[in-house]
């Protein structure tokens, strides 16, 4: 793997679904009156969450340790389900193109199925144990003994 250029997370399907999304939602979120501090708190964490999905993809792509891509993962998962729940919010306080969000929610859909297989490609076998025990590899528990423990750091040490 050493020998392999880095990858441009902007080549990655699921960064350019993210990006659809953040400027989908831009253009939903234009339509937010100025006057509504609520909806512009709204529209604050609408795109916030939106641009996320590119980010956190970024993020991973240049991360080697299973565990931070876990992390970034996570972090994904949460602002896209909460891009799927932010019409509810909009309905609720009065705006009145809530329609439009369908889009929205269908763009997450096909995200969520690029997202499946995009981390079904990280590497289990790169990894640190997480002493949290969040974001180990299957089989890897966070009492587990670390197999780099053994491994002598300081070759000046030895001698």
């Amino acid at each position: 793997m050493e020998n392999e250029p880095p990858i441009d997370p902007a080549s990655l399907p699921i960064f350019k679904k993210g990006e659809e999304i953040y400027q989908v939602v831009k253009q939903i979120c234009q339509l937010i009156p100025e006057d509504n501090e609520i909806l512009q708190n709204v529209k604050t964490n609408i795109l916030h969450d939106a641009a996320l999905l590119m980010v956190k993809v970024a993020g991973a792509s240049k991360a080697e340790i299973y565990d931070l891509k876990m992390e970034a993962a996570t972090i994904i998962r949460k602002a896209a389900k909460d891009l799927m729940v932010y019409n509810h919010t909009l309905r609720m306080f009065g705006f009145k193109e809530v329609g439009y969000y369908s889009i929205v929610r269908d763009l997450i859909e096909e995200y969520r199925l690029l997202f499946i297989q995009w981390i079904a490609n990280f590497d289990h076998w790169n990894y640190a144990i997480d002493r949290w025990g969040l974001f180990n590899p299957p089989g890897v528990g966070p009492f587990d003994k670390d197999p780099d423990e053994d491994i002598p750091w300081d070759i000046d040490e030895e001698e």
